[in-house]
């Protein structure tokens, strides 16, 4: 069962970084959202009973209501019947072009 659900986590966070405008999972203040798991820990996603929390820092450039919609299409069909909720923790810094 352990192994299932740290499969299911790792999933997860593998899909959440692959969606377009993602940069990073982030802990939020203190590291505090995380997947504790045997000999590790998965910042930035928190999986209980009901709900997949992932807390996510986006780029500069992205729409951040469509990554947000992007996120839980990507990780509803891994969460089970879990209510995917996204929060954007942190924004990346401008490129070199966007600072004109």
């Amino acid at each position: 069962m352990a192994a299932d659900f740290a499969a299911t986590a790792d999933a997860i966070a593998a899909a959440a970084l692959a969606v377009p405008g993602v940069e990073g999972l982030h802990g939020g203040p203190g590291d505090a959202i995380a997947t504790a798991l045997p000999g590790r820990r998965i910042p930035g996603l928190r999986i209980d009973a009901d709900t997949c929390a992932v807390h996510v820092a986006v780029a500069w450039d992205a729409d951040m209501r469509a990554t947000a919609e992007a996120l839980r299409a990507a990780l509803l069909p891994l969460t089970g019947a879990r209510t995917v909720a996204v929060t954007v923790e942190d924004v990346g810094e401008p490129r070199d072009e966007d600072r004109t």
